[in-house]
């Protein structure tokens, strides 16, 4: 497993202690078939701000966001738990490097991440439409 990656510029992040509590054990439970996003979120997880009440213009599971990257693409994704990923539909999972970038981000941060290739990447969210929670994927 390679070491968790922290960057000077990483931005504060939100999450509920709901999805605290299920990311945390999603990351636990996926720590032996995808080491390395999964360390991720776990760090992502441990210095995340928790919240009573995650304002909409924060990514959480189910947000609709909208970001660009330093590529100059932008893209419009909804974040969701592994099993209903399907990039097709534009669904990422928060098990993807892009997706454990994503979530806790605010309206106008920017993040850097590393892909799976090891590149270090940069993205920064425009807009974040909350959708109907996610339902437990227990």
């Amino acid at each position: 497993m390679s070491p968790v990656r922290t960057f000077p510029e990483m931005p504060t992040i939100q999450v509920s202690s709901d999805d605290q509590r299920r990311l945390t054990q999603l990351a636990l439970d996926a720590l032996q078939r995808a080491p390395d996003v999964a360390a991720e979120l776990l760090a992502e997880m441990e210095r995340a701000e928790v919240v009573d009440a995650v304002p909409p213009s924060v990514v959480q599971m189910g947000s609709r966001v909208s970001f660009t990257s330093d590529d100059g693409q932008q893209r419009t994704v909804v974040l969701v738990y592994p099993g209903r990923a399907d990039i097709g539909a534009g669904k990422i999972s928060i098990l993807t490097p892009i997706g454990t970038a994503l979530i806790g981000l605010s309206e106008g941060q920017s993040i850097a991440w590393m892909t799976r290739d090891g590149r270090r990447r940069r993205l920064t969210v425009l807009g974040v439409a909350p959708a109907a929670k996610e339902p437990d994927p227990a």
